[in-house]
């Protein structure tokens, strides 16, 4: 019979499907849906410090609106403040106490000096784990590369200091050098990198000629890149490696986990399909390994990782020189037709 369970982040899951943080994970009822189809572990919608800032401005401005003209209306309430983390917070302890798999919380802050702070708070919720989302989208010209990495490596090093849960970093793959940064921080007691974010990205309304925000919902073609990293580090970090963005189906889940992934994280396919789709994911799995006489995830985990490939050229540029000369025949037969 075959077996699922793995170990990710020091946390034994009955299996490597992660959901991973987005506005479905927010909600504590969907979470328990999310565990009933099967899920190994949840990470709950990231704190976003910018968020609580802005909403603590805009009650402030609403406080304030009507100071001058209705002065006696603002004694009433002399001490009403924005709840800040603490809705958030009480959520993560509602989902402990609900939610028997492993519960991992995602942090977004944007000063140095609150991660670890915002972090600590977080693990006094009981929560098993946390992944620091590290989001940075380029918008100064003036900031140098290593500026930005080297400030993570920081925040990361006062966050490991600050709590004792384990710690996943979610990165993107827009760094010079995804593999330096991520064998730096490897460094730092991380217990996993999961790789990649997707980077908000506006577009733009033609007919009302202004910026929008549209949710694109991410497709297997965008695992490519994800699996290109998982092949590469695999046996070649300390920490665990979970793979996201583009597992939409079981096909890709599988090739995750052959390439060396320790968990896979879902999120676009669930809003496609429905939560159904992790039932449907883990039994297609399984099927699958039935299939190859495979009994646990480690029998095949990282078989096509290039640690364990003897072709030198396995993942490196050798192999897109050969797509592109098959392309050109394919060109020319189809010229030629």
């Amino acid at each position: 019979m075959t077996q699922l369970k793995t170990t990710y982040m020091g946390l034994d899951l009955k299996n490597p499907l992660i959901v991973g943080a987005s506005s479905l994970t927010s909600d504590l009822e969907i979470l328990k849906t999310i565990e009933n189809a099967g899920a190994g572990a949840i990470v709950v919608k990231s704190l976003f410090e910018e968020q609580i800032q802005l909403e603590e401005l805009e009650l402030q401005n609403e406080l304030d609106e009507y100071t001058e003209r209705h002065a006696e209306m603002v004694n009433l309430f002399p001490t009403l403040k924005h709840a800040g983390t603490k809705e958030h917070l009480f959520k993560l302890r509602k989902a402990k106490e609900i939610i028997k798999i492993p519960i991992i919380a995602s942090l977004n802050a944007i000063h140095a000096d609150t991660w670890a702070e915002y972090a600590l708070e977080i693990e006094k919720t009981g929560v098993d784990g946390i992944e620091l989302n590290f989001y940075t989208t380029p918008k100064d010209f003036e900031v140098e590369g290593k500026t930005i990495i080297q400030s993570q490596l920081n925040i990361l090093q006062d966050v490991r200091k600050a709590i004792k849960i384990p710690i996943s970093v979610k990165l993107s793959p827009f760094y010079t050098n995804p593999l330096d940064v991520i064998k730096r921080m490897d460094g730092k007691e991380v217990n996993s990198f999961v790789i990649f974010n997707r980077l908000f990205q506006p577009d733009i309304d033609i007919e009302k000629e202004e910026l929008t925000q549209t949710l694109y919902l991410s497709t297997s073609n965008d695992a490519r890149l994800t699996l290109q990293f998982t092949g590469l580090l695999y046996k070649n970090i300390v920490a665990d490696i979970c793979s996201c963005s583009g597992i939409m189906n079981s096909s890709d889940a599988i090739k995750m986990l052959l390439a060396g992934a320790t968990a896979f994280e879902v999120v676009s396919s669930i809003y496609q399909y429905g939560v159904g789709q992790i039932t449907t994911i883990l039994n297609e799995l399984e099927t699958w390994m039935e299939s190859k006489g495979y009994k646990t995830i480690e029998d095949f985990r990282g078989k096509l990782a290039k640690k364990n490939l003897k072709d030198p050229f396995a993942y490196r540029r050798a192999q897109y020189v050969e797509i592109l000369m098959r392309s050109n025949d394919i060109i020319k037969k189809t010229t030629i037709m």
